[in-house]
Order: C-alpha cells, then sequence, then structure tokens
C-alpha cells in the first residue's frame, strides 16, 4: 500500500496579493497532488500565509490597521485567488493561531531541553531616526560573497548566500535610507552547527534535485553557522517564552506553520491524524515546493530544526525557478508584474496552468512567460489539437444516432496505442516532467486528429450505407478524446470536469484510461474551451 503523503507549498507573506510567480509552486504543486490522487494515492495538499514580522507590523500601522486585521484581510484574498487558479487545497492557513503558537513553543521547549539553544550578544543594525533595531528584509548592502548590490540583510537572491545583517557590504536602511549604526542585543540561538552529520546523511538522498543537492552540500562544506532565532521588539509574531521583548523570528514558526495547517485540517477531519505526519517513526511522507531562494530554509534549518526536535523530517523538497515574462524580471514599472487577480479578470486560470506545465520540468531552472507563444499555444494545442477531436465528431453522435455511441469501435488500435502511453505519462506526472507529459499527449492528440482527418466522416455521412460505419469512426474518435482528457485532468480540472458531464462519466483515475465507451449515452456537445486572442493578455496601464 502507498503511503499516505503530506505536500505542501511555501507559505505566502501576507502583506500583498499573489502575483503570478507565486502561483508557478501552487499549479506545480497542485497538479502533482492530482496526478497522484488519479491513482488513489491518498494526498493531503495545504499550505498558508506568513503572518509574521516586521515588516507585516509597518504596513498594518501605515494603513492605520491592526496586524490582525491586515492578515485577514489579505488571507481571505490570498485563499481565492488560489482557489480560482484552481489550486485545490485541503487547507488553507495563516501562521498566527493559536494552534500553530502551541506547535512553535513545543518546538522551541524540545530544542531548548535536548540543549540546542544558548543565548549571547551579538551586534545588530539599529535605525537611529526610526529608533528600532532592523529586521533582515529592512536592510540592504552589497552581498559579502559575491558582490551583488541591493540584496537584503539575510541572503543574497543572486548566489543564495545566507549571512549576518552585519556582513552587508555598504549597508543602508530601507526605512529612512540611513546607514545603520551597530548595537549589542542579547539573542537565543540553535545550534545549527550541531547537526551538520545528520544534514549530511539527510541530503544523501535520491530525491533531491542535483541542483539543489548540490547546492546545499556547499553550504554545508563551508561550516553551518548556528542560527540566530530571535528577534528584538517591536515586532509582530509569537513572543519566545519568559522573556518580555523578544520574539520569535519568522523563519522558525513559518515553515512550522505547515505542521500548524496539517494540525487544524485535522481537528476538523476525523479521517486524518496529526501526529501520522509528525512522530518520526511514521510511515508517511512530507514533500515541500519551494522557490530556489529558500532553499537554505528549508534544506537546511527546517530539517535540522526538525530533527534537533523529535519531529519527523521531510521526506524531500522539490525546488523550482523564478518567472519572467518577456524575457524580463517580473517589474511594475515594465509592466510585467501581473497580479492573479489581474490575470483571472482576463483570461481562463486554465490556460496559464497548462502553458505552465509546457515549461515545468524537475530542475530549478526558471521560467518565461511569453504572451505570444502564450496564445499560440493555447490555440494550437488546446484549442487546435486536443478540443478539436471532440468537436469535429459529437455532432454526428448526437443529431444522428441519438447521442448513443455505437457498440463497436472502428479503430481498436488506436485506441489501445494512446492507453499504451499511460505508463509513461504517469511516471512524468510523478517525476514533475510536466513538459514531457505534456508534449507526449500533444503528440497522440495529433495521432487521433490525423485519424479523424483520414476517415473523414463528415464525407462519408452523405451516403445512406456509410451510417454505421461513421457511427463507429466517431465513437472511436469520443474514446480517444477521453483518454487525453484523463491524460491532462491534473492540469485542466474544469476542462476534465467538464468533459465528464458531456461524456457522462461520474469521474476519472487513470485505471479507466485502459476501458471503452461502447452503446453508452452522451451528452450534447457544448463549447468547453474558446480561443484567446493577444489582446486579451493582461496589460498594466
Amino acid at each position: 500500500m502507498a503511503p499516505k503523503i503530506l505536500v505542501t507549498t511555501a507559505l505566502v507573506y501576507a502583506n500583498g496579493p499573489l502575483h503570478l510567480g507565486h502561483l508557478v509552486e501552487q499549479i506545480q504543486a497542485d497538479i502533482w497532488v492530482r496526478a497522484l490522487r488519479l491513482g488513489n494515492t491518498t494526498c493531503i495538499f495545504i499550505s498558508g500565509d506568513d503572518a509574521h514580522g516586521t515588516p507585516i507590523m509597518l504596513s498594518a500601522d501605515k494603513l492605520g490597521i491592526s496586524p490582525e486585521e491586515m492578515i485577514s484581510k489579505v488571507h481571505k484574498q490570498h485563499e481565492q485567488d488560489s482557489r480560482d487558479f484552481l489550486v485545490d487545497y485541503d487547507y488553507y492557513d495563516n501562521t498566527h493561531n493559536d494552534v500553530n503558537k502551541e506547535i512553535v513553543y513545543d518546538v522551541y521547549q524540545k530544542l531548548n531541553d535536548n540543549g540546542y539553544i544558548y543565548k549571547k550578544n551579538i551586534d545588530q543594525s539599529y535605525d537611529q531616526e526610526k529608533e528600532m533595531f532592523l529586521p533582515d528584509r529592512f536592510i540592504k548592502g552589497t552581498c559579502p560573497k559575491c558582490g551583488a548590490h541591493d540584496q537584503y540583510g539575510d541572503n543574497c537572491e543572486v548566489c543564495g548566500a545566507s549571512y549576518n545583517t552585519t556582513d552587508l557590504l555598504n549597508p543602508y536602511s530601507i526605512l529612512s535610507n540611513t546607514t545603520p549604526v551597530i548595537k549589542k542585543s542579547e539573542h537565543y540561538f540553535f545550534k545549527l552547527n550541531e547537526m551538520q552529520s545528520f544534514l549530511s546523511e539527510w541530503l544523501n538522498t535520491e530525491t533531491l534535485q542535483p541542483a539543489v543537492k548540490n547546492k546545499l552540500q556547499e553550504w554545508l562544506g563551508t561550516s553551518l553557522r548556528d542560527w540566530d532565532i530571535s528577534r528584538d521588539a517591536p515586532y509582530f509574531g509569537f513572543k519566545i517564552p519568559g522573556t518580555d521583548d523578544k520574539y520569535f523570528y519568522v523563519w522558525l514558526d513559518a515553515p512550522i506553520g505547515y505542521f500548524g495547517s496539517l494540525k487544524n485540517y485535522s481537528l476538523k477531519n476525523v479521517n486524518i491524524t496529526y501526529s501520522d505526519f509528525t512522530d518520526p517513526k511514521a510511515k508517511t511522507e512530507i514533500y515541500h515546493f519551494i522557490g530556489k531562494d529558500i532553499t537554505y530554509f528549508h534544506g537546511l534549518f527546517w530539517p535540522a530544526m526538525l530533527k534537533a526536535s523529535n519531529y519527523k523530517t521531510p521526506t524531500s523538497i522539490f525546488a523550482h525557478g523564478f518567472l519572467t515574462v518577456n524575457g524580463e524580471k517580473m517589474s511594475k514599472s515594465r509592466g510585467t508584474f501581473i497580479t492573479a487577480r489581474e490575470y483571472l479578470d482576463k483570461l481562463n486560470p486554465e490556460f496559464f496552468r497548462y502553458y505552465l506545465a509546457t515549461r515545468l520540468s524537475d530542475n530549478v531552472d526558471d521560467l518565461d512567460l511569453n504572451w505570444e507563444e502564450f496564445v499560440t499555444k493555447i490555440n494550437s494545442d488546446l484549442i487546435g489539437k486536443v478540443i478539436n477531436i471532440a468537436s469535429r465528431t459529437a455532432g454526428f453522435i448526437n443529431k444522428k444516432f441519438d447521442g448513443k455511441l455505437a457498440t463497436k469501435l472502428d479503430n481498436i488500435q488506436i485506441i489501445d496505442e494512446l492507453s499504451s502511453s499511460k505508463k509513461t505519462i504517469i511516471n512524468y506526472y510523478k517525476a514533475r516532467k510536466y513538459n514531457l507529459a505534456t508534449t507526449r499527449v500533444m503528440q497522440l492528440a495529433d495521432l487521433a486528429n490525423q485519424y479523424i482527418a483520414q476517415a473523414e466522416p463528415w464525407k462519408k455521412i452523405k451516403e445512406p450505407q456509410n451510417l454505421e460505419h461513421v457511427h463507429e469512426i466517431c465513437s472511436t474518435a469520443i474514446n480517444l478524446y477521453r483518454i487525453i482528457i484523463i491524460y491532462l485532468s491534473p492540469i485542466l480540472p474544469v476542462t476534465a470536469k467538464k468533459s465528464m458531464a458531456f461524456l457522462n462519466v461520474e469521474s476519472f483515475s487513470w485505471d479507466s484510461v485502459n476501458s471503452y465507451l461502447v452503446s453508452h449515452k452522451i451528452n450534447k456537445y457544448s463549447h468547453i474551451l474558446e480561443r484567446i486572442d493577444i489582446k486579451d493578455i493582461p496589460k498594466k496601464t
């Protein structure tokens, strides 16, 4: 029996709307979960909002509302946007709740009891004008490792290095644009360096992407620094027990939010047992889908913290690259920064899901959204190839044969040829090689269209003696369409649902690929997907 699987996407920071870059990861994970569920694998799919930190506190203050009010409003927007992009989370939470706080305190207490926590005075960057210690994301400067300019105070987005804010070259406060001064402050540390042996073993797994493994081993080989897990007041988050002015750093409580979301879900679902995914001896699996920019946190800090606090560690992490638009980094000034809602106001979410799938693989390369290519691919692949199979033949079934498929099919061989690709396509999905899966499906769609073009049912129908043959040809085409839609259903769930209604079937599964529809009543075909034009593309004004 396949193990139960917990799948997560990285928590989205709760201080702004979702943009298309966020959706890359959510859609990648959603497709994976849907593909696994087609084979009856039990998957729990969760995520949520990262709701703590100074940026949220300052943003709420600027709006004249409490942080709680702001994260509640943003949470509803994020959840709705994800749902409208057909991302089917079982539970979408945020980190600011009592259940997550309870788990955070439990992890911290176990780390402390196991001897992994200590305190020491450190130098901290302080903004004299704003009269506050500056969190990592409010200091920018030059990366001390690669020399990249305008990098944040905790890690470099160019080379991926992690460092202390005081290591930045030419630092400045983004709040006041002044050079911060250095002040002493007592902070709490996790002995990450003592986890090197475990991390070396954890990284020695075949499920990690080679590029991710190599980068993590590179960081591991340069000696790990102990991890500062505290931040000074003022701060919005969970206060460290026994202190008045110290809070947990967001990168401690945010990933614990995966378990917080799981526990909140388990409290509402009697079929889910929380300990099945947190007990280190449990025979379950945990997979995290993340952007490559947070590989350090998920690949080193997170498993080390879990191991040291006697929690189950992740089975693997799956990293992806950034999304560019027309070859450029997403930018508001250049009109390439598109929010989820701006896209949804103009276009079908399945089109973005499909376009992404044709580019997503198991590597961490960046993906480019080229709008002209987007329009061409949607119209050519989905409309011109896939939908075309049903639209060219369903009318004959409805008008001439009372909506009922023939008792036998014209060409079993071509149906079996499409069915024989099932294992290959399933394996592509499991390996997250969606680009290869979609390429193979489109090759099969081409075969189906070639069969229809050669059979010419629109010509044969003119001769009464060909009526039965036309019935069998069109019934074969409908069976081909069904197989192709099953193959695409993890990517196109709404199209799959509409197709099930049209085909008059209750469900799709990988097993159903190998069955035939004969002497079966189908419903009247109506447009499932419509062509798009370049003028439909969302643009910034």
